[in-house]
């Protein structure tokens, strides 16, 4: 907005400047009063809320996925989350085979409604399949910025430490592919002893050297207990530089058997969510219910509402 002052008979240079001084006075103290009286109108845990800045929360859709892409977006929205792990993969809400007809269309719901597609959880775990780096390069142009790849397994008849070094080989080449494209692949941990990365110092050595905005890991409270019991927290320390993103669900031991249960019924609890913990990564939380599997979609969506609570219950802690 200009200013303009009229002078009549022409005073000093000093009153010519209090006359400017006083006219920008007035019209901070204006802004800043209204920029005040508008946050007094803001709820005072709106801010924060989802720590959607440096850790948006996403939900894993795997079980809501008879929802049409519309109908998963605005339920999305009305959970409260900031985004979706949705999954583009084979038996997912985007079949690789229909990823070009399928995808704009579902980025294109959750644009409507304000909901990003947080990670994409993808069956992809190597550059070299065109199938892939079509999805890939796709999901680029509108807007993904980072997937879940796929699992390296063991053959426990053959040298788990030459495997490793294959594995190492392939994560490089896809790697390489992130970087041309600018993402970042999150390889989750998972216990059991098929799996690279369930004692989490295998997976350590499989990203030594790779740069942790091209491949990162998502590293799983659920599993990692699972896998480590009490030293869980040396799982930690051992891969937190790596870490671009955490995966929050939860389980119990019953009778030696693993059994999924709602958050906070289980092993899993606020203990990981210190204010360390949280600001030692940069990257989204993802929520998993695994605990109802196919039970139908209003108990799986009134599960993960419930869940998000106690979520944030326990950042809010932190």
């Amino acid at each position: 907005m200009a200013i303009f002052i009229v002078l009549e008979d022409p005073p000093s240079s000093f009153r010519v400047m209090d006359l400017l001084m006083k006219s920008i006075n007035r019209r901070s103290f204006a802004i800043q009063s209204s920029m005040a009286a508008g946050s007094l109108l803001i709820p005072p845990n709106l801010f924060g809320q989802s720590g959607k800045d440096k850790h948006p929360i996403c939900a894993f859709v795997k079980f809501l996925q008879e929802m049409s892409f519309e109908e998963l977006a605005a339920t999305i929205k009305r959970l409260g989350f900031d985004g979706i792990e949705g999954t583009v993969r084979p038996g997912g809400h985007v079949p690789p085979e229909r990823v070009e007809e399928d995808l704009p269309k579902l980025m294109q719901a959750l644009r409507t409604h304000d909901v990003e597609m947080t990670i994409m959880a993808s069956g992809i775990n190597r550059a070299d399949d065109p199938l892939s780096e079509k999805t890939l390069r796709l999901a680029s142009k509108l807007g993904v910025k980072r997937y879940r790849m796929s699992y390296y397994k063991y053959d426990l008849k053959k040298s788990v430490i030459d495997q490793i070094a294959n594995f190492k080989s392939m994560a490089k080449e896809l790697a390489a592919l992130n970087r041309e494209l600018g993402m970042q692949a999150i390889y989750q941990n998972h216990a059991g002893d098929r799996y690279l990365g369930g004692t989490i110092w295998d997976l350590r050595e499989l990203l030594k050297g790779i740069p942790r905005d091209q491949m990162a890991v998502g590293f799983d409270m659920r599993h990692a207990k699972a896998e480590g019991g009490m030293s869980w927290p040396v799982y930690w320390n051992v891969i937190q530089p790596h870490v671009g993103a955490v995966y929050v669900k939860d389980f119990r031991w019953e009778e030696g058997k693993l059994v999924n249960v709602p958050l906070g019924d289980g092993w899993v609890n606020d203990r990981f969510f210190t204010p360390e913990r949280l600001n030692g990564f940069e990257g989204p939380i993802s929520l998993h219910v695994e605990y109802l599997q196919r039970a139908g979609l209003k108990p799986n969506t009134d599960a993960l509402e419930k869940d998000l609570v106690t979520l944030r219950q326990w950042i809010k802690r932190s």
